[in-house]
Parts: C-alpha cells; structure tokens; sequence
C-alpha cells in the first residue's frame, strides 16, 4: 500500500518536468523592410529555423513573421508578449537592454545580423556637411531619437560641434519610413529635403541626380553591425531548444548569404511591397562594406555614446553584458 503513495508522487514529478521542458509551438518574429534583415528573409524561404527546431526535437514549429518601423512599436510589442524576438539597430536594443537590466523582464541581445552604411541624403544643393543645415532643412529618418539614423546624427554632431552640441540637429528631425521618405524626397514636395534611412531606399534616392549623400555613417562608427535580434530573457530560459534553434537558423543564414548574394537578395525581392529594381539588391548585398554574420561589431561603441549623452543609466562593461551567453564565443566588440 505504501507503493500507491510514492509511484504518485513519482508520476506527479515526471509530469511536472514534461511541463517544464514543453517549449512553445510558435515563435513570431518582427522585423523591419530593409537588406538589414536579410537573414529573416532567408530563413522564412528556407525554413530555417523549422528544420534546426526539428533537429533539437521541437518538431513542426510554427514561425510567423511581423513588420514594423521602427524600434518603440516594437519593444513595446515584445515587453506586452505580443511578439517573441525583435530586430533592429543599435539604439533599439540599447534602450531595451537599458530599461529591463536587472529586472525580471530583462532584455539582450541575441546575435548580429548585418554589417552596412547607412547615408544621409539631401536634395538641397547647398548642404553639402553638416554645418550646412539650417532651420528649413527637415531631415526624414525611421524614428526621431531612437532610430540608428537619430543616435548618429547625434554622434556626427558631437563629432562636429562638441560633445555638449550632440543635439544640435535633433529639432530637424521627422519619423517618417523609409519607403515614405524616399517618394517625399524624390517628389520634393514632402515637406523634408534629406533623409535618413537604410539599404535599399537611400540607393534608390542616389538615382535622382538632385540627390547626393553628405554623411556616410561608416565616417562616425566605422565598421559596425547595423541591425541585431533581441529578445526576452524569459523566452531565452523558456525555450532553450527553441532558442539554440534560432541562433542556428541565423549562423546558417548568415553563411548563405555570404555564399548566395543573388539568390537572398531574391528573397528580399519577394517579400519587399516595395517597387525595387532587382539588380539593385544583388549589388547593394554585394555592395563594398555589406556582410552578413551573426557576431556583433561596435555595439560597446553605440551602448557608451547613448550612456555619455543621458540615453541611459546602465553600464554594459563589455559587448557581452548585451547578448546572451550563447554567443560570447564570438569575436564580438
């Protein structure tokens, strides 16, 4: 009779531990329309991350797919549960990683995605740098202030004018995305007569003739991821198999398209909305300066410029305290 009570309890544990392993059957991803993301694009059409799910024993893993612009919209999707992994620049991270550190909704990173310029266009013949902006020179960038674009605005400023003057250029600023900024500023009646924005937009811009770059960020930040995924740190201890399996699809995606340029800028084709020419993507991922690798370069470089101008209070002491661990074995900065 004593048997009864303990086999119970024994059913009861294994029981409970199946529920804990239980991992979820779907993962929503959000991420932005630009070249930066790249990865996403092929590891949708190759079902990437199904395959290295299913390898880990999470089989038929259901994987959706979200669009946004800009970071806040979806930060705020992500802390709601609304989204599970999120994507975008430096800043986007930075500010998340910031506001959730020693919380229990903490928030880091999960890998790099790509390495690209980003330039500042102007139609304005008159401004040719940045001390040629004046009042009426309205700059359209994804998001004002926390944007990739905004912070180094913010960086060139300081570079320029002085630490103190890194918001020199900040009351010109309009959130605007990048495929509405890149008609207004064809158009030359939007209002703006610079933009800000990402791969493949601000090549797009460069066609007009009355169009010309006048910052190149590589100019400011030098060679720098350009675009990470982040995600919670109760999804990342939830979902271990699940996890290990998107950092996976993301290496292996990675290695694709540094292997396969044409056939991933394909896949960009196929899901941009976007009126593209589809030589254009193949030269802008085979561009001089563009690479794919889920290793993160520069991002110590961003977290310390948002903490030295009052972005944030929290100190990352190396590029490790804003990823997780499962990649700390990478050649990272």
């Amino acid at each position: 009779m004593r048997l009864v009570p303990a086999l119970l309890c024994a059913a009861f544990w294994l029981m409970s531990g199946s529920l804990t392993r239980a991992e979820v059957a779907e993962i929503r991803i959000a991420q932005q329309t630009s070249v930066a993301f790249l990865q996403f694009n092929v590891m949708k059409h190759q079902n990437l991350l199904e395959k290295h799910a299913a390898a880990l024993g999470v089989p038929n893993l259901k994987v959706t797919y979200a669009t946004f612009n800009g970071p806040d919209a979806m930060n705020d999707a992500l802390l709601s549960g609304a989204v599970d992994i999120v994507s975008g620049g430096p800043p986007g991270l930075i500010i998340i990683w910031a506001k959730t550190h020693g919380t229990s909704r903490e928030v880091r990173g999960v890998a790099g995605l790509a390495r690209l310029p980003w330039l500042l266009n102007s139609r304005n013949p008159a401004v040719k740098t940045l001390r040629d902006f004046t009042a009426v020179d309205k700059i359209a960038m994804p998001s004002v202030k926390s944007s990739a674009q905004a912070v180094l605005l913010q960086m060139a400023a300081a570079k320029e004018w002085g630490a103190g003057q890194f918001d020199k250029l900040d009351a010109l600023t309009v959130s605007m995305s990048p495929a509405d900024a890149t008609t207004g500023l064809l158009s030359g009646g939007g209002g703006f007569n610079a933009a800000f924005t990402v791969p493949p937009f601000q090549y797009m811009q460069l066609k007009d003739p009355a169009v010309h770059t006048v910052l190149d960020s590589r100019d400011v930040i030098g060679d720098s991821t350009a675009a990470y995924a982040w995600t919670t740190r109760t999804f990342h201890t939830a979902n271990p198999k699940v996890y290990r399996a998107l950092v996976n699809a993301i290496q292996e995606a990675s290695d694709f398209i540094m292997a396969n340029k044409r056939e991933a800028a394909m896949y960009f084709v196929a899901d941009t909305k976007a009126k593209v020419d589809p030589e254009e993507i193949v030269q802008i991922v085979s561009g001089a300066g563009v690479s794919y690798s889920a290793t993160p370069l520069a991002s110590a470089r961003w977290e310390e410029f948002m903490r030295q101008v009052g972005r944030h209070k929290a100190v990352a002491k190396s590029w490790k305290d804003l990823f997780f661990e499962d990649i700390h074995d990478q050649p990272g900065s």
